[in-house]
């Protein structure tokens, strides 16, 4: 390990922490430290009245300290000189000064802890709608457990010193100058072995007190790897327990509790050790002070009230001392904290046009299209290799289309540059109304979409909840309505508090199809001009599949319906199919739809007829094909913003 050179005044205190800030000073970055802790000021600019009376009432409770231990020091001076007659004043002027003294000392605390609240609400609350309106994209690259640590840690830190490093730092200053000029006016020798003895110790401590931080980090380490353990195990039981290997993660856990056991014993060993050296330095500094002290006192020089003042001051000095050197590595940690919460805040927001969005929604009632035009997109990986060139596709109202492409071909990336999540390199996403104006998509123009994405996205909470998570203001008869059109009320309503039944994480409690039934009913629910199905009817069978796309068509002809699939039963319904392939996007007929299904389609070969390909509008419907599967346009009201 290289060896760290210590620069300026470090070389004698040797503070990495201190060392990091001389070093931007140095290499020009310090203008990034300073930029952060103006950041975590901002946020305590609305509190700053509090703040000053929060330093003041700590410069007072600590004047109030070091008065009450002058006015013991006397009362031990009067009592061993046995002049009762002012014991009595010094007495009550001792209790009075620390019942006051603990009576600020408390208010300061209260106060110190309700501003904390505020500021760490405040900055959560800015930081959670940061992250909630970041681009997709951007966002995308940081992962789920490093979001919450920064959410809730990195916050937690930063509230901390948003409000108290400068009160402290002013207050410790305060009491370390106060209590240095108290001695130094009683005893010169005295206050300067209190000065002397507090960078002694800490230099004595400095190396000891580094090590401590190895270990407690390594200790952390190993819990945060034995707890991603625990977390992965208990996330894919159902996977444990269907391939029976219990036993190989029960020795699996039980070697991490070993190493576990063994590190942090290891640990409490070193901390053992380390205190009793800590003590017997600490302790031998003191035997040098107290014997002074009762050289003083044999020699009839000081009182046995001096001797105690002396000793106390002597510590407090040396705990002040500690105090401010610290404030140095809280700072640099408070600073690391704001540049990580700083990059979530300067990601690059979503597009906004509320104008558009509140013009738009004027006509919404009678059908948007939804057009793809010249659409050139790529992720920006390494490889830079684009997902989509010059690629076009449009859906009109009444219009259910399919979009074919393998696992991996870009359903999902195409749906995401529908909805405005994902921005393309070039061409334009549009949403049109009856008026004939292409408006440019942005996040705004999203209320008009309703989005079944793939896998589970079933909340926890009643069932009930999750419906109206995209709608509050709907009724319960409403909620049951949409789960009839989804085909999901028949096992609702068998539940025992029906739609207030109660489901686990990630919908435990119900099979995978029951919960692609309620996402789906939620869309629905969700009345938007624009549905878009995302392998949505994935974990249906091909009865239930076909029912559930009938009964939206039926009860909502004038919507425009998107649906990213390889299974062939869903395309019985849809008027167009579109093939995704090579960056391209085109549009293909029966014929062909049928060919590919046979290398999609994730089910057995026999299982897919050519019977079951939809009718293109260039084959006509028969009357009463026509009445059952697709009903006729109409413009009636079912899009209630």
């Amino acid at each position: 390990m290289k060896k760290r050179k210590y620069t300026g005044i470090n070389r004698l205190l040797k503070s990495d922490a201190l060392q990091v800030i001389i070093n931007t000073i140095y290499d020009g970055t310090f203008k990034e430290f300073w930029d952060d802790w103006k950041w975590i000021f901002s946020f305590s600019k609305r509190y700053r009245g509090i703040i000053i009376f929060y330093t003041i009432v700590g410069i007072f409770g600590s004047t109030l300290s070091l008065g009450a231990a002058y006015v013991s020091k006397t009362l031990i001076n009067i009592i061993v000189g046995q002049q009762v007659d002012k014991v009595w004043i010094l007495l009550g002027t001792m209790i009075g000064m620390t019942v006051f003294s603990l009576v600020l000392s408390s208010v300061s605390s209260r106060i110190f802890t309700k501003i904390s609240i505020y500021v760490n609400n405040d900055i959560q609350a800015e930081i959670f709608d940061k992250i909630i309106d970041a681009r997709w994209k951007e966002l995308s690259q940081y992962p789920s457990g490093d979001l919450l640590n920064r959410f809730n840690g990195d916050v937690g830190t930063i509230a901390g010193n948003a409000i108290g490093w400068i009160p402290n730092l002013i207050i410790n200053i305060y009491t370390f100058i106060a209590t240095f000029i108290v001695l130094f006016q009683t005893d010169h020798a005295m206050a300067w072995i209190a000065f002397l003895s507090a960078p002694f110790l800490l230099a004595m401590s400095r190396y000891i007190m580094r090590k401590m931080k190895e270990y407690r980090k390594r200790v952390l380490e190993l819990n945060s790897q034995m707890m991603s353990f625990e977390v992965e195990t208990f996330y894919n039981f159902d996977t444990i327990k269907s391939f029976g290997i219990f036993g190989h993660y029960s020795k699996r856990l039980r070697m991490w509790q070993q190493k576990f056991k063994e590190f942090n014993l290891d640990y409490n060993k070193f901390e053992i050790k380390t205190k009793i050296l800590l003590t017997l330095v600490s302790t031998f500094v003191s035997l040098i002070a107290f014997g002074y002290c009762l050289l003083r006192l044999w020699q009839g020089q000081i009182q046995y009230g001096d001797m105690t003042f002396f000793l106390q001051q002597r510590s407090s000095l040396s705990g002040k001392f500690n105090n401010l050197v610290g404030t140095i590595p809280g700072m640099l940690n408070s600073a690391v904290s704001a540049h990580r919460i700083r990059e979530l805040v300067e990601l690059p927001r979503e597009k906004h046009n509320p104008k558009a969005y509140k013009e738009m929604a004027k006509i919404a009632d009678k059908g948007l299209t939804v057009e793809l035009k010249d659409v050139t997109f790529g992720y920006g990986g390494k490889s830079d290799k684009k997902v989509y060139v010059n690629a076009s596709l449009k859906a009109a109202p009444g219009e259910i289309i399919a979009v074919l492409s393998p696992s991996g071909g870009g359903k999902t990336t195409l749906m995401r540059l529908l909805l405005g999540m994902l921005n393309p390199n070039s061409g334009s996403v549009t949403l049109t109304g009856c008026d004939g104006k292409p408006v440019p998509i942005n996040a705004d123009l999203r209320k008009f979409f309703a989005y079944v994405p793939q896998g589970n996205t079933v909340f926890s909470g009643t069932i009930s909840e999750n419906m109206k998570n995209v709608r509050e203001d709907v009724t319960d008869q409403e909620v049951v309505e949409a789960l009839k059109t989804a085909c999901a009320y028949d096992f609702v309503s068998e539940l025992k508090d029906g739609i207030n039944g109660k489901l686990g994480e990630r919908g435990r409690g119900i099979s995978e199809g029951q919960a692609q039934r309620l996402s789906i009913a939620r869309a629905v629910l969700r009345n938007s001009p624009i549905l878009l199905l995302d392998e949505a009817t994935s974990a249906l069978d091909i009865d239930t599949e076909e029912l559930v796309l009938k009964n939206i068509v039926k009860q909502h002809p004038n919507k425009t319906i998107i649906v990213s699939t390889h299974r062939p039963s869903a395309l019985r319904l849809c008027r167009r199919i579109y093939k995704i392939a090579d960056g391209g996007i085109e549009e293909i007929d029966a014929k062909t739809a049928e060919q590919l299904m046979w290398r999609y389609a994730d089910m057995p070969g026999g299982t897919y007829k050519p019977k079951q390909i939809i009718k293109m509008p260039d084959m006509p419907l028969s009357p009463k094909d026509e009445s059952d599967i697709i009903p006729k346009n109409t413009n009636e009201g079912w899009w209630n913003e």
